[in-house]
C-alpha cells in the first residue's frame, strides 16, 4: 500500500479523517460534558502531524500523477472540513486520479530491478 504515492495518499487521507474525529471526540469532552481536556491534548498534536503529512502526500501525488492546479486544490481544500479527505480520496479514484484506469500510468522514477516496459 505504501509503494505508490496513490497508496501513501489514501492511507494519509484514511489516517487525516480518524485524526479529526479523535480531535472532534476530545472538543465533545473538554467543551460540552467539560470532563476535561485529555482527548484535545493527544489528539491536537495528531491530527496536527497527520495534516501536515496529508499536504505532503498531497504534493507528492499531485506532481507524480500530474495533477492540474485545481484537482491539486481541492485536496488541499478537502484537508479542512471533518472527513472531507475520505471524499476526495473517492472521488480522485473513481475520475481516474489515483491509480489511473488502465494502468497507463508509468512512474518518472525507475525502479531498481524492474525493466522497463517496452
Amino acid at each position: 500500500m505504501f509503494d505508490t504515492a496513490a497508496g501513501r495518499f489514501r492511507a494519509v487521507a484514511f489516517a487525516e479523517a480518524v485524526s479529526w474525529v479523535g480531535l472532534l471526540v476530545g472538543m465533545f469532552f473538554k467543551y460540552v460534558t467539560e470532563s476535561g481536556e485529555l482527548g484535545v491534548k493527544i489528539f491536537g498534536p495528531v491530527h496536527g502531524f497527520v495534516f501536515v503529512a496529508y499536504l505532503l502526500v498531497t504534493a507528492l501525488a499531485a506532481r507524480e500523477y500530474r495533477w492540474n492546479r485545481w484537482t491539486t486544490v481541492w485536496a488541499v481544500v478537502c484537508s479542512v472540513p471533518p472527513l472531507a479527505t475520505l471524499v476526495y480520496e473517492r472521488w480522485a479514484l473513481r475520475t481516474g486520479k489515483l491509480d489511473p484506469i488502465g494502468g497507463t500510468h508509468r512512474s518518472r522514477t525507475p525502479q531498481i530491478g524492474v525493466p522497463e516496459p517496452v
